[in-house]
């Protein structure tokens, strides 16, 4: 089932969590359309709700009311073991942190998505190390590169399996002004390929994207 020329859907989604003897409410009935190949901004004071939001349209979490179509698939009733097969299908992630293993080469890094997945490499390593402009640096060491190189591994271990969606999380939070730009740069250029989410308190560089979403107390703000 298609959802037209959306890729993501949200309607009244809340999410709640529990708190001592009661709970607290982090989003409040958000309704959000994204279309495929979107490149979108999320921002938001902390505690405004980025990352439960990022995590529902992750799959990480689920919503405690409303729905969630990702590329038509209601994922609000599909079970765990249905949604881990769907997630790694569909979503590639990255972090503030580059989470990479310091122990495997940048090849072996991006290589790690398709070992988990049980599938063939058939050249796709190569291609997402060249669609981030590191081919050449494809045999060193985590502790070789650069903190936007690093960067730059994990956004293409992030989409070695072409997802459909690439959620970033704070991508430039760990680096300077002119590589986050590079990387922004980066995420721009496979915005239309996939759709691309990013959490951001970085105004200058949300500008960037194709539209800002605000998030005030766990709302979208208008």
């Amino acid at each position: 089932m298609s959802d037209g020329n959306n890729m993501i859907r949200i309607q009244g989604a809340g999410k709640r969590y529990p708190m001592g003897a009661g709970e607290v409410e982090v989003l409040r009935g958000i309704s959000l359309d994204v279309k495929k190949g979107e490149f979108v901004s999320v921002m938001g004071q902390s505690g405004s709700g980025k990352t439960t939001l990022m995590n529902l349209i992750g799959m990480l979490d689920s919503p405690s009311e409303g729905t969630i179509l990702i590329d038509g698939n209601d994922i609000t009733l599909k079970p765990q073991k249905e949604l881990v097969g769907l997630r790694r299908r569909t979503v590639g992630f990255v972090f503030q942190q580059f989470h990479l293993i310091p122990s495997l080469t940048a090849y072996e890094n991006v290589a790690l998505p398709l070992v988990f997945a049980g599938e063939k490499d058939n050249g796709a390593v190569d291609i997402a190390l060249e669609r981030v402009g590191l081919s050449h640096r494809k045999e060193h060491k985590p502790a070789e590169l650069s903190g936007g190189e690093q960067q730059r591994v994990a956004i293409a271990r992030a989409i070695v399996m072409k997802p459909k969606i690439l959620l970033a999380d704070e991508p430039t939070g760990a680096l300077d002004g002119t590589t986050g730009s590079m990387i922004i740069s980066l995420l721009r250029s496979l915005a239309g390929e996939m759709t691309v989410i990013m959490v951001t308190h970085n105004r200058e560089l949300a500008m960037l994207s194709d539209r800002i979403v605000n998030l005030v107390d766990g709302n979208i703000a208008e």
